[in-house]
């Protein structure tokens, strides 16, 4: 058994392990040193975020039993896409696969906030109240089937070798668990990390109640492209002690700290004119 075949017949177990592994690193190190005080009961937010995870792990699995490994496998098997007609060498085609599925998943990532339809969707990631390492996992069903689909028209185009599709997935995984971790990173190794991948405090800013800011540092592993293309934010106004987490209209944690509100969310309300360019705020904060 070669490598990639190893890799494609134990994806499942090679995603849960890192999975578990870095959920647990993530986890204590919001108990030793967090960064914030938490406003909503954690049992409460992580039995209802935890329970849309398990959701969408089976949803998942039910209508896409072949994953995303799978239809990478498809695609080598029978030449599909850029990297397979051009047969490009395996140590460059998997770092170069990884850069490009990223770039399209910052691209998905700017389309939900922009078009309203799909912001109903994703409001569902963003209503949390508070910003801890389940927040990065937090996703209404419908979004996680769609952008499935949107992986799986990437991998065809691109033609990404097996392992590019499994890194990729598993630092996707890592990278949001760890950004959206209520951890403290001293201040001189954020503004080094931050250069290379994408830091709890950069991304928390994405998070805010405010407008401008939420519409900033859409990238959840490498942080490259909202520096390129102007959406890079460095700090909130108000700090990230005096920030506020969630969205201005659905501050009721029955409605977004529950499974069934969460759910019901996105069919809730109009939202008719939410879109990126959006760069409204509600008052002049302070910096802490």
């Amino acid at each position: 058994m070669d490598f990639e075949q190893f890799v494609l017949t134990n994806e499942s177990i090679i995603r849960l392990g890192f999975f578990l592994g870095v959920f647990a690193v993530i986890g204590l190190w919001e108990l030793a040193a967090p960064r914030r005080v938490l406003t909503v009961p954690k049992a409460l937010r992580w039995a209802s975020n935890l329970a849309i995870v398990v959701l969408n792990t089976v949803l998942l699995r039910l209508l896409f039993p072949l994953a995303a490994v799978g239809v990478a496998a498809f695609c080598t098997a029978n030449g599909w896409g850029l990297l397979n007609h051009y047969q490009l060498p395996f140590a460059f085609a998997v770092p170069l696969a990884v850069i490009a599925m990223d770039f399209v998943n910052w691209l998905q990532h700017v389309m939900v906030h922009a078009v309203p339809a799909l912001w109903r969707l994703h409001r569902v990631h963003h209503a949390d109240l508070d910003y801890d390492v389940t927040t990065g996992a937090r996703f209404h069903p419908i979004e996680i089937v769609l952008s499935m689909l949107i992986k799986f028209a990437t991998i065809v185009v691109l033609g990404p070798p097996v392992v590019a599709v499994v890194i990729f997935e598993v630092l996707l995984n890592a990278t949001a668990m760890f950004n959206h971790g209520n951890i403290s990173v001293p201040v001189a190794l954020d503004r080094v990390l931050r250069w290379f991948m994408v830091t709890p405090d950069m991304h928390r800013v994405h998070h805010s109640i405010e407008d401008d800011e939420a519409n900033s540092n859409f990238g959840f592993n490498l942080p490259w492209w909202d520096r390129l293309f102007g959406t890079y934010r460095d700090q909130p106004r108000a700090g990230h002690l005096g920030m506020t987490i969630g969205i201005s209209d659905h501050r009721d944690p029955r409605e977004v700290a529950r499974l069934p509100g969460m759910l019901l969310l996105p069919f809730k309300g109009e939202v008719t004119d939410y879109a990126i360019n959006r760069r409204n705020y509600s008052g002049d904060s302070k910096q802490l």
